[in-house]
C-alpha cells in the first residue's frame, strides 16, 4: 500500500514540475507565446488534474510542505512523512532532468528566483503557502485531497497565487518544485527560502485552522 502511494506521489510531482517548468521554459524560448497568465493556468490546472488522478490513492499531496502540515495537524502518520517527501523530491528531480534534456539552451529550467529582495520573497512564499494550506485543510478528507470540488478549489488557489505573485517570487509554494530546477541549473542562492518559507506557511495554516474552527480541523 505504501509503495503504491509513494509511486503516486512520485508521478504526481513529476507531472506537476514537468508541466509547470516546461511552460516557463517554452514561454521564454518562444518569445512569450505562453504568457504569464498561461503559465499560471498550467500550474493551477495540473494541480487540479493530479488531485483528481491520485487523490484516492495517496491524497495527492505532491508537495513536502503539505505532507508536513498534514502530519503537524495529526492527520498523517509520522512514519509515512519521509517516504512521501523523498518520492516528491525524486519526482521533481526527474522532471527537471527531463526538462534539462529537452531544453539544453535554457539557463534556469524553470527555477524559482526572487526578482526583489530575499526577505520579500520569503514573506511572500510564506503567505502564499499559508493561503494554499488553509484551503487544502478545509476541503481535504483526512490527509487526502479528493472530492468533486477539492481539485477545483486547490487548483484555483494555485493558479490565482501564481498570477499575482509569480513575477516576484515565482510562486513556488512547494519545496520539491524548487529543488528540481535548482539542481539542474545550479541556482542555489535562494533555494533555502523556497524550502523553509512554504513549510512555515503551511504549518501556520494549521495553527490558524485550530483557532477559527469550532470543531478543530486538526487535533
Amino acid at each position: 500500500m505504501m509503495f503504491r502511494k509513494c509511486i503516486a506521489e512520485y508521478v504526481g510531482t513529476f507531472i506537476l514540475v514537468f508541466a509547470g517548468t516546461s511552460a516557463i521554459v517554452v514561454n521564454d524560448l518562444s518569445g512569450g507565446i505562453v504568457t504569464h497568465v498561461g503559465i499560471a493556468m498550467v500550474f493551477g490546472l495540473v494541480v487540479a488534474s493530479m488531485i483528481y488522478t491520485f487523490g484516492d490513492i495517496s491524497g495527492a499531496h505532491i508537495n513536502p510542505a503539505v505532507t508536513l502540515a498534514f502530519w503537524y495537524a495529526k492527520r498523517f502518520p509520522g512514519r509515512a512523512v519521509i517516504p512521501y517527501v523523498l518520492s516528491q523530491v525524486l519526482g521533481a528531480i526527474t522532471a527537471s532532468l527531463l526538462v534539462y534534456i529537452l531544453f539544453l539552451k535554457h539557463e534556469t529550467f524553470g527555477a524559482t528566483l526572487p526578482t526583489g529582495t530575499l526577505s520579500q520573497s520569503f514573506l511572500l512564499e510564506l503567505i502564499l503557502t499559508f493561503i494554499l494550506m488553509l484551503t487544502i485543510i478545509n476541503v481535504a478528507t483526512g490527509a487526502q485531497e479528493k472530492g468533486i470540488m477539492a481539485g477545483v478549489a486547490i487548483g484555483g488557489v494555485v493558479g490565482l497565487e501564481a498570477l499575482f505573485a509569480g513575477p516576484i517570487s515565482g510562486a513556488s509554494m512547494n519545496p520539491a518544485r524548487s529543488i528540481g530546477p535548482a539542481l539542474m541549473s545550479g541556482q542555489f542562492k535562494a533555494l533555502w527560502l523556497y524550502i523553509l518559507a512554504p513549510i512555515i506557511g503551511a504549518c501556520l495554516a494549521i495553527v490558524c485552522c485550530r483557532c477559527v474552527k469550532e470543531k478543530a480541523c486538526c487535533r
